[in-house]
């Protein structure tokens, strides 16, 4: 298959990016790494008039920490921010997660940004973003602004950055000490995107109780889905395998999935009660170490 006829464009700054968004509006697509945006063009599911290529705009790749918190360019390679000390110390359920991202040579050419603004639901870079707490810095020609991961999607390949915007940062709160994290998901083969993928962050008090909670699920509705009544549940109570029992049917119970080829809506939410419960225990347990 090949894409539709278009013009291509290779800004040298975020400026001129910007600029060029402007001009052509929803005409245009921004091109990152392509590895979800590319198939889409050759299966012409995507038919953009004009693609400005972000590749060569050396001011949006970047991971540094900035006022306490972890902040990461939207061109950063996964496979940078996989193998990121800072990444590793400051955010360790995101380098959870981006090892799942489907095999190393996508990791490689895939960004940071571009798999959060493409918005897939089943993606597991979102629902880590959406338990992390992390906040998307947006620029366009009205200016900058900050929107928190949880108000970022829409709904399926839908966020809510105008035609003419770009996702430039990612920043990621900073995790309390002695936090433990987990990222488990259920995919047909290694490398494909989850059946159902769940996020954990449990952080336990001085008398071992859990203080701290945070549930995120993908590809179980059409964003991904923070579960609010079972961190409810959590919160203030010791840590048991009948709690994290008890909290993964909550969370199935909070979610909305789909039935398609792959798994009927019953069967996902049966296994993200088990990932859940799994994914608790395991962050529990990093919890006891430190962290």
């Amino acid at each position: 298959m090949k894409p539709a006829p278009f013009t291509y464009f290779a800004p040298r700054s975020l400026d001129e990016a910007l600029s060029l968004l402007g001009q052509y509006g929803p005409d245009a697509k921004p091109l990152a790494g392509g590895q979800s945006l590319v198939p889409l063009m050759n299966f012409r599911l995507a038919k953009p008039r004009y693609l400005i290529d972000l590749n060569r705009i050396p001011e949006l790749a970047y991971i540094r920490r900035d006022d306490g918190r972890l902040a990461i360019g939207a061109m950063t390679r996964q496979f940078e921010a996989e193998r990121s000390d800072e990444v590793a110390r400051h955010a360790p359920l995101l380098r959870e997660a981006l090892r799942l991202v489907g095999h190393p040579t996508i990791r490689h050419r895939g960004t940071v940004g571009g798999s959060i603004a493409h918005a897939d639901p089943a993606a597991e870079l979102p629902a880590a973003a959406v338990a992390l707490g992390a906040e998307f810095v947006v620029r366009g020609p009205r200016g900058t602004r900050t929107v928190p991961a949880g108000e970022f999607f829409l709904g399926p390949f839908s966020t809510v950055l105008a035609p003419d915007e770009l996702l430039v940062e990612v920043r990621i709160p900073a995790v309390p000490p002695g936090t433990g994290h987990a990222f488990l998901e259920l995919s047909r083969r290694h490398g494909d995107f989850a059946i159902v993928g769940v996020a954990a962050l449990v952080g336990l008090g001085p008398d071992g109780r859990i203080e701290r909670a945070a549930l995120t699920l993908g590809g179980a509705g059409p964003t991904p889905v923070r579960a609010r009544q079972a961190e409810a549940a959590l919160l203030g109570a010791p840590p048991t395998e009948d709690l994290f029992r008890e909290a993964g049917e909550l969370a199935a119970r909070e979610i909305s999935p789909t039935s398609d080829i792959h798994a009927s809506a019953d069967y996902r939410r049966r296994v993200a009660a088990v990932l859940v419960r799994r994914a608790l225990a395991v962050a529990t347990e990093l919890a006891k170490k430190g962290g």
